[in-house]
C-alpha cells in the first residue's frame, strides 16, 4: 500500500516583477516613478522657472500627443504587437485637415472625417497582421512610409494655418482647465488613461491582452479571440493617432505633411521606459504614463537649459536602449542567481 506524497511547502510569495515582498518595491514601473519624482525635484532645485505653473503647463502641453499615442501603444505592446505608423497617421490627419480647411470645409466636418481615416488606417494595419499573417513590426514600418507619403500627396510642401481660434484654444494654446494649469488635451488624456487602466488591469479583455502577449498559441487554445483583439487594438491606435494629429495641428496652428515626424520613437521609448515588455505579456498602464511624463520632464529641463533639439533626440534614443536592455540584463542576472546552489 502506497502513501500519498507529502504536501509540498508553500512556495515563496512572488509577484510579476520580482520575488517575495521585496519585489514589490523593485518593480521597474515603480523605479520609473521614483526617477520622475527625482527629475522633478532636481529641476525645481537647479533650473529657474521650472516649477512655475506657466512652465509646467507648457511642459504638459508638449507631451500631449505623445501621451495620447502612448495609451493604445501600451495595450498593443502588452499584447506583443507594435504600431510604428502612429506618427505618420498623425501627419496624414494633419495634412488632410489642412487640405480640407484650405478648400473651405467646416472644421466640424473635417474632424470626424479625419478620425474615420485614422480608423481605416488602423484597420488596414490590423488586417495585414491578422488576416495576411505579417508581423506588426514589418507591417507598420511599411504603413509608416505609406501614410507619410499620402500626407505629402494630400498637402504637398505647403502649410495651412488660420484655424478656428476656439478649437486652437481648446488644444492648449491659451486655455487650461478652470482653476488649474492643466491643458485640456492633458485633462482628456487623464480621463482616457483611467479608462485604459481599468480595461487593462480590471477586465477580461485586459487579461486576454496579457495572455496573448505572453503566449499567443496558448491564448488561442484557451478560446481567446486573438485576431479580433489585435484588430481592435490597431483600429484604436489609428483612431487615436488621427485625433492626436488634430490636436497637434491646432496646438501649433499649422497643418503640414511632416508634422510629428519621428514622434513614433518617442512614444515607443516612453512605453518601454515605463516597464512594458517589448516581447509582450508584462507591463502596467501606470508605468507607461510615468515614462511619458519622465521624458516630458527631461525634455523640458533640457530646453530650459538651452540644450538643442538634436541632443534631446539623442537622450530619447539612449532612454529607448536603456529601457529595452536593462530589464533583460536584470532577468539574466536573476536567472543566474537562481541557478546557483544554495550555500551549505
Amino acid at each position: 500500500m502506497t502513501t500519498a506524497p507529502p504536501t509540498p511547502a508553500p512556495a515563496r510569495e512572488e509577484t510579476r516583477h520580482g520575488p517575495g515582498r521585496i519585489g514589490r518595491f523593485l518593480r521597474w514601473d515603480a523605479a520609473v516613478g521614483a526617477l520622475l519624482v527625482a527629475a522633478f525635484l532636481t529641476g525645481t532645485g537647479t533650473t529657474e522657472g521650472f516649477s512655475d505653473t506657466a512652465n509646467l503647463s507648457a511642459a504638459l502641453n508638449d507631451t500631449a500627443e505623445v501621451a495620447l499615442l502612448a495609451l493604445p501603444m501600451t495595450l498593443l505592446v502588452v499584447a506583443g504587437q507594435v504600431d510604428l505608423s502612429v506618427a505618420s497617421m498623425l501627419g496624414l490627419s494633419s495634412a488632410l485637415a489642412g487640405s480640407l480647411w484650405d478648400a473651405g470645409w467646416s472644421f466640424e466636418l473635417i474632424v470626424p472625417l479625419c478620425l474615420v481615416v485614422g480608423l481605416l488606417g488602423g484597420l488596414l494595419n490590423g488586417w495585414l497582421v491578422t488576416r495576411v499573417g505579417l508581423p506588426s513590426l514589418a507591417v507598420t514600418i511599411g504603413t509608416l512610409t505609406l501614410y507619410r507619403g499620402l500626407a505629402s500627396v494630400v498637402l504637398g510642401n505647403k502649410a495651412v494655418a488660420d484655424f478656428p481660434e476656439t478649437y486652437a484654444q481648446w488644444a492648449g494654446n491659451s486655455e487650461t482647465v478652470p482653476g488649474t494649469f492643466v491643458p485640456y488635451p492633458i485633462a482628456l488624456f487623464c480621463v482616457l488613461a483611467v479608462v485604459a487602466a481599468v480595461v487593462l488591469h480590471s477586465t477580461g479583455f485586459g487579461r486576454a491582452l496579457f495572455a496573448v502577449g505572453a503566449q499567443e498559441d496558448a491564448a488561442w487554445f484557451a478560446g481567446i479571440r486573438v485576431k479580433r483583439i489585435k484588430l481592435i487594438l490597431f483600429a484604436v491606435s489609428g483612431f487615436m493617432a488621427s485625433f492626436a494629429g488634430i490636436v497637434y495641428t491646432l496646438r501649433y496652428g499649422s497643418a503640414r505633411a511632416d508634422n510629428g515626424l519621428g514622434l513614433e520613437l518617442t512614444v515607443v521609448a516612453a512605453v518601454l521606459l515605463g516597464g512594458v515588455d517589448f516581447d509582450g505579456g508584462k507591463g502596467t498602464l501606470g508605468g507607461a504614463v510615468a515614462g511619458v511624463l519622465l521624458i516630458g520632464v527631461l525634455n523640458n529641463l533640457l530646453t530650459l537649459n538651452d540644450i538643442s533639439h538634436e541632443i534631446q533626440v539623442i537622450v530619447t534614443g539612449v532612454l529607448l536602449i536603456v529601457s529595452v536592455l536593462t530589464p533583460r540584463v536584470i532577468a539574466v542576472l536573476t536567472a543566474r542567481r537562481q541557478r546557483q546552489p544554495a550555500a551549505p
